[in-house]
């Protein structure tokens, strides 16, 4: 533990995450509305939902960085309001944006952020070391001219290079390569064993699966917390995908069809959900071909986390009609 983040450590022992009715607005907007839940101590957390959705104001107000309109929040036992001082000595935050010094060497960048949190480089290199020795080379380099990815692993060398107990990263992997966002996981991996408790934010639905547990985000609210694969097996809905020739125009007349609940599109398929006992897929397939469709391909699917997130969101969308 660096030597700044080891004072009054004994009086936050919970090493979790605890918001109760968290909301906080922007003048007439909501960015988050009565935002509860707990993160347990080694827990990789996934808040997962679309740009826009109240992730990073929910990790503002965590981090001590904004304050919530409403609500009580603890990070390690420790208020976030009468006691962010204490907070700040123990987290790590490393913003979406990158906010290191563009003009700083990669190694003069770890410098500062150690000094900041009265340790150094050498006390907590074995936390980085993983990570380091990827950007070593580099080292002299300034910050500005590096790649995204390096930037990213840089970044969260500053984040970790005091010993955090609790890591916040807020959409770490957005504009990276596959390579590196792979990487990248591999690296929460080993902090999680390392005892670090982790929350991440992410628009990618493909990365909730990598966290132990998942809240998924809409508009300022949690539609559902539970285990990626949890959430999965809790779809009700029989799941189709369809795929024809014209796939902007089938998934037009898809949505025409009276029958059909549900319909989005997904790569090069179409997902759908049809009204129960209103129709079979031999209706539907007869009702395509009427409408000029005669090479289609329908069949049952397993619903993946981000069918659950669209459905999520439509029973959310049917509950206030």
């Amino acid at each position: 533990m660096g030597k700044g983040s080891s004072m009054n450590k004994n009086n936050c022992q919970l090493s979790t995450v605890n918001c109760q009715l968290i909301s906080k607005s922007y003048g007439v907007v909501k960015a988050l509305e009565n935002i509860s839940f707990e993160v347990e101590k080694g827990e990789i957390f996934g808040i997962i939902g679309p740009d826009g959705a109240g992730k990073t104001t929910l990790f503002r107000i965590l981090t001590t960085l904004i304050l919530a309109d409403s609500g009580t929040a603890t990070v390690d036992g420790c208020d976030v309001v009468k006691e962010y001082n204490e907070i700040r000595k123990h987290v790590g935050y490393m913003p979406g944006r990158f906010s290191l010094y563009q003009d700083l060497t990669v190694e003069e960048n770890l410098d500062v952020f150690a000094k900041v949190f009265n340790t150094s480089i050498e006390e907590n290199y074995h936390l980085i070391k993983d990570i380091y020795v990827q950007i070593e080379p580099f080292k002299k380099r300034r910050a500005g001219k590096l790649s995204g990815g390096m930037k990213q692993k840089l970044a969260l060398c500053c984040a970790l290079i005091h010993k955090p107990s609790v890591l916040f990263l807020d959409e770490p992997t957005t504009g990276v390569d596959p390579v590196s966002r792979k990487e990248f996981w591999e690296m929460l991996k080993r902090l999680k064993n390392e005892g670090i408790t982790i929350l991440v934010s992410t628009p990618y639905m493909d990365e909730a699966a990598l966290c132990d547990r998942i809240a998924l985000i809409q508009n300022g609210q949690f539609l559902k917390i539970e285990t990626p694969e949890n959430i999965v097996n809790q779809f009700a809905q029989e799941l189709w995908t369809v795929k024809g020739v014209q796939m902007s125009k089938l998934l037009n007349d898809l949505r025409q069809y009276e029958h059909i609940r549900t319909c989005f599109a997904f790569g090069d398929t179409h997902h759908i959900t049809l009204e129960s006992n209103m129709s079979t897929v031999e209706n539907l397939q007869d009702y395509l071909q009427m409408n000029g469709h005669f090479q289609v391909e329908i069949k049952p699917t397993k619903a993946s986390i981000e069918d659950c997130f669209m459905e999520l969101t439509f029973e959310k969308s049917e509950s206030y009609d």
